[in-house]
């Protein structure tokens, strides 16, 4: 989720969920080591539960980052070697990675051995045309035994070359059996399904054959199907917001981001699929993007952009 999950998206969809664990986006170790440390690594306490997304291959860099993390306050830290993306490989780390399952090992090791939160590593199904169970299920292995116990899996292989990030989440076919059949092989462990998980009846399912739902485009394309997150998988009976009322709880976020000199286009452009499927939606949507409406735009923008949903669709909130 390069480039979405920054800390102004996380901090909308806290005011969809309260529960949903969410993720940073994954930066890579030597921007922490060398780079803007603030930048990486800040976020608002509201957003917890929340891990930092961490990609590298170096054990001694990723130690030092996910000491970071703890320090700093997340709740978790991620291993990265599942993206697919052309500069992650530059780096020699992302989804080549699962090709070298003792570097990984290493890495891991390294990395527990420096915190005390949990150490978890998210991964593809196989890497170009390694098709075959045993491939996931040896790295899986072979990880576990450097004390890593949660593992989110992407059902689909990674292809290196030849296809773009985007081409990567959705032409490799989804294979949801190799994951199930890491739970089988691995009950102790717990496992994580990931990968085209459109709609939460879909979710649900999966949850009889593992013991966690990853989603990330849909939550952040259509962002309102996480309203109903702490209802139907945390059993929280508290009414949803609705739209409108997420938008406003944000207000006060936005507003003190603007004095600080932060452009409404930073936190706008996360929340432009909030009213999807709804009337007045393009509305929405144009005022949110047209850099003219948004250069030197304050919080008075947002309140046209609400006004110009049809008014008969803006839902009152409970």
């Amino acid at each position: 989720m390069l480039d979405w999950t920054d800390r102004f998206y996380r901090r909308f969809a806290r005011t969809l969920t309260r529960h949903a664990w969410l993720y940073t986006e994954m930066v890579n170790t030597g921007a922490l080591l060398h780079g803007d440390k603030m930048r990486h690594l800040r976020f608002d306490e509201i957003e917890n539960p929340l891990a930092l997304q961490l990609g590298g291959s170096e054990p001694a860099d990723l130690a030092r980052c996910a000491r970071f993390a703890q320090d700093w306050g997340y709740d978790e830290v991620n291993l990265n070697v599942g993206c697919p993306s052309e500069r992650v490989q530059s780096g020699s780390f992302g989804a080549c990675l699962m090709l070298e399952p003792a570097l990984v090992t290493d890495c891991v090791k390294a990395m527990r051995d420096a915190v005390s939160i949990d150490v978890t590593v998210k991964h593809r199904i196989g890497i170009d045309k390694v098709e075959s169970y045993d491939f996931v299920r040896d790295f899986v292995g072979q990880v576990a035994d450097a004390g890593c116990a949660t593992f989110i899996v992407h059902a689909r292989n990674a292809i290196l070359k030849g296809l773009s990030p985007k081409e990567n989440r959705e032409i490799p076919p989804l294979k949801y059996d190799y994951v199930y059949r890491l739970k089988q092989d691995f009950p102790a462990l717990e496992i994580i399904v990931n990968g085209g998980i459109a709609d939460h009846d879909a979710g649900l399912a999966h949850l009889a054959r593992v013991d966690g739902v990853m989603v990330g485009r849909e939550a952040y394309q259509n962002p309102y199907s996480l309203a109903v997150v702490d209802a139907r998988y945390y059993g929280d009976d508290r009414p949803a917001p609705t739209r409108e009322a997420a938008m406003r709880a944000l207000r006060g976020f936005v507003e003190a981001e603007l004095a600080a000199g932060t452009p409404l286009r930073f936190i706008s452009r996360h929340v432009l699929g909030l009213f999807q499927g709804q009337h007045g939606a393009r509305n929405w949507r144009r005022m949110l993007s047209d850099s003219k409406l948004l250069k030197d735009a304050d919080w008075t923008l947002v309140e046209q952009a609400l006004a110009a949903v049809r008014p008969n669709e803006l839902e009152t909130a409970e």
